[in-house]
């Protein structure tokens, strides 16, 4: 059983995108996620893809960050633990390394330092990162929204979801003209908008949280946490849709299925009260509204939807 802390020491406990700690007279964020071979990415795809080292790395870093940011933080440590087969080779953790690095500068984290960690055999390659930050204008929960705020997003919505099923398809990666792989990029190397945070938060934001599990999900999680309904504008995606028809195309599917459930974009997902100066990357997708009944819920054109459709970490392996 874990130690419980006091509220002068653990000022928030689990149940945000990063818990915060009281450190010598000031508050931190922290978070911790891990990446797991063959549930969380595949050395060889369906597809044939061979999944980097170098993308491993990255990600380990971006889904992180992305954290803190979703609490209006920044980030400004982290210590990584990875676990690796016998037989894996030193020039794999370079490139792994090497990834880290490249995350951290091209997500423009330049706070962020490399603090610490651990090295241990395993059966299968996995890494988890813990990730430290600061919140200058104070941490924005997801519980603080009221009804009348406006709902918006900012970063990219389904393009993550959308690699995915490429990269799990069975159409060969050597046909995948430069579009396709783009989208597919977004899986392997996702980029979370790191300045948005802080700059919502700096708005007035009242409530928060990053898209890891997709869009209906984890709308439905703010929704519950702030005790509010999200009525979102179905025209509002369009966008976001149009720019996965490549991906749509090769694999005959439906792009809005990307948009609403595919994770792992690490966008924000913020509402912001009435009168708010909301920053110009954001896109409003709709307004809350005061809860009626026994839950909160997410409706799209006046339509409830199920809370429950997105990524479930203990569904089947990459069943995303």
């Amino acid at each position: 059983m874990l130690p419980l802390l006091d509220s002068k020491q653990a000022p928030l406990g689990p149940g945000d995108d990063a818990g915060a700690l009281a450190v010598a007279g000031s508050e931190v964020v922290v978070s911790v996620d891990t990446l797991v071979e063959n549930q969380d990415f595949r050395l060889y795809w369906d597809s044939g893809f061979e999944h980097k080292a170098f993308d491993i790395g990255w990600k380990s870093i971006a889904q992180n960050v992305s954290d803190i940011n979703a609490m209006g933080g920044v980030p400004t440590g982290a210590v990584i633990s990875l676990s690796l087969p016998e037989h894996t080779s030193i020039e794999w953790v370079k490139e792994f390394s090497k990834g880290i690095s490249a995350a951290v500068e091209g997500l423009g984290a330049g706070r962020l330092a490399v603090i610490g960690g651990d090295l241990g055999k395993a059966t299968e390659i996995s890494v988890t990162t813990t990730v430290i930050g600061e919140c200058e204008h104070g941490k924005v929960l997801r519980s603080g929204a009221k009804a009348g705020d406006r709902v918006a997003i900012a970063g990219r919505v389904g393009s993550a979801g959308a690699g995915l099923a490429v990269l799990d398809g069975s159409t060969q990666w050597q046909t995948w003209n430069r579009s396709v792989r783009r989208i597919v990029d977004s899986q392997c190397k996702p980029t979370p908008p790191l300045e948005s945070g802080p700059r919502a938060a700096h708005a007035g934001a009242s409530a928060m949280m990053d898209i890891s599990d997709g869009l209906i999900k984890d709308a439905s999680r703010l929704a519950k946490a702030s005790g509010v309904n999200l009525n979102l504008n179905g025209d509002s995606f369009k966008d976001f849709a149009a720019r996965l028809e490549p991906a749509a195309v090769l694999l005959n599917a439906d792009p809005m299925q990307w948009v609403l459930e595919g994770g792992e974009d690490f966008g924000l997902l913020a509402v912001f009260p009435k009168g708010a100066a909301i920053p110009e990357e954001f896109t409003v997708i709709g307004e809350a509204s005061a809860q009626t009944g026994r839950r909160a819920l997410v409706k799209i054109d006046g339509q409830i939807v199920n809370g429950s459709r997105g990524f479930d970490h203990f569904s089947a392996a990459l069943n995303r």
